[in-house]
């Protein structure tokens, strides 16, 4: 019986054309996202945010599926155009990229349900029977195939894949109120008072902007949409609103096929988050596992030489405790602890790195101290600089988050505006 589900789901995941949003700068992750859309923000040491929904895609058997891009993108595409291009054309296989382009006509992208929109005569060149939705700035591991089977099953005309959140967590997503049979007949937009679950008063379930739609079901929701003065175009406050009470809306849990337990996703749309997700890698058993060989996560990274420590005195000792350190490291005299260094970074002689991320080609100085830091790609950490200990001293150089992180940036260090890799 699996082995037979297993082709029918591959059969459907044929016949569907993926489209992911990655358009949004992610303003919350403040100066990390001024030369470089949120997608394009590197993650786990290796990856970009837009590796985990394409590595899902291609995982799950669609190998149908367009970017569509627009704030600031050039990092982005370049990344999709490195890594993203072994798939066969002939067998009409692709990762394509469409930016924003005024195809409709002099507006640049105004929702998410207007991307897709004006992309409408690229996608009925496809002519898919089925389109999934994505949002292109969260990570998590997902079969994309075990959702759009259930689409079928349920004979839904848009499927909605969800996930249980607390209630106040819930005041930041689209709330689904549902039936028994999982019906959705309620959505809200980021409700100050969020509806709870049938069997948890506790609970909510929320929208992971992850959706199925019938093709020709959605040309017309999206025509009808596009035609509306007051609409704002987007699929939250919008589409799903003005579909639920009319047509057969479905949710679909996302949960552990294993456990039953709910998965792992994370949104790394703030500072904090993006920290806390990071340095959660680092665990002996993390909830996101990077070393799952049956659900790899592919991504384009040049050729690096592997990461190098060196020094053995008692005063000057190369080494990393509790820590992840990719490939193009030298930890040249230094000490790293409980710490994520990503590709390039070159830590000198007595510094100290703790409880930190360190994005890539970063250079630390000579008896720098870091403490509690996330470090943008390219920095130049000057010799003895202290960052992490005096919160009062960090804001008047850098920005301080709610919980005590620290992002230190080029530009904030006095190096030109220069834009993201």
């Amino acid at each position: 019986m699996k082995y037979e589900s297993q082709r029918f789901v591959s059969r459907l995941t044929r016949d569907t054309l993926a489209l992911i949003l990655a358009g949004r700068r992610g303003s919350r992750l403040r100066d990390l996202t001024n030369w470089r859309a949120k997608p394009a923000v590197p993650f786990g040491g290796k990856f970009r945010i837009i590796d985990f929904p394409l590595s899902n895609c291609i995982n799950s058997g669609i190998r149908r599926v367009a970017v569509l891009s627009q704030y600031k993108a050039h990092s982005l595409i370049q990344h999709v155009q490195k890594g993203w291009g072994f798939l066969r054309g002939e067998f009409n296989e692709f990762v394509e990229l469409w930016p924003a382009q005024q195809r409709v006509d002099t507006s640049w992208y105004a929702g998410t349900a207007d991307a897709v929109y004006q992309n409408l005569d690229i996608i009925r060149g496809h002519a898919p029977e089925y389109i999934l939705i994505l949002a292109g700035d969260h990570i998590y591991k997902m079969d994309y195939g075990e959702m759009i089977a259930h689409h079928v099953e349920t004979g839904a005309d848009m499927t909605v894949a969800c996930l249980e959140v607390d209630l106040e967590s819930a005041k930041a997503f689209g709330v689904m109120g549902v039936d028994e049979a999982g019906r959705v007949y309620d959505f809200k937009e980021k409700p100050q008072q969020p509806q709870h679950m049938p069997d948890r008063t506790d609970r909510a379930l929320a929208s992971m902007g992850v959706y199925v739609f019938n093709t020709q079901f959605l040309y017309e929701q999206l025509i009808k949409d596009a035609d509306s003065p007051k609409s704002e175009h987007d699929f939250g406050k919008n589409i799903i609103p003005e579909i639920i009470g009319k047509y057969r809306v479905m949710a679909f849990p996302y949960r552990d096929t294993q456990t039953g337990t709910q998965a792992y996703w994370r949104d790394v749309g703030t500072i904090d988050s993006y920290w806390t997700a990071n340095l959660e890698l680092i665990g002996v058993t993390p909830e996101l596992n990077l070393y799952d060989t049956q659900w790899p996560i592919w991504t384009y990274q040049e050729q690096l030489p592997p990461a190098k420590f060196i020094f053995d005195d008692d005063d000057r000792r190369g080494m990393a405790v509790d820590s992840m350190v990719s490939g193009g490291c030298i930890i040249s005299g230094a000490t790293v602890r409980h710490s994520l260094l990503y590709s390039n970074v070159t830590a000198n002689s007595f510094a100290t790195i703790e409880d930190s991320v360190i994005l890539p080609d970063v250079d630390i100085g000579c008896k720098a101290r870091l403490k509690r830091v996330v470090v943008d790609q390219g920095c130049r950490i000057p010799e003895g600089m202290v960052i992490g200990e005096d919160p009062e001293e960090d804001a008047r150089r850098f920005h301080v988050s709610p919980n005590g992180i620290v992002l230190v940036t080029a530009e904030m260090l006095g190096a030109p505006l220069h834009y993201a890799r």
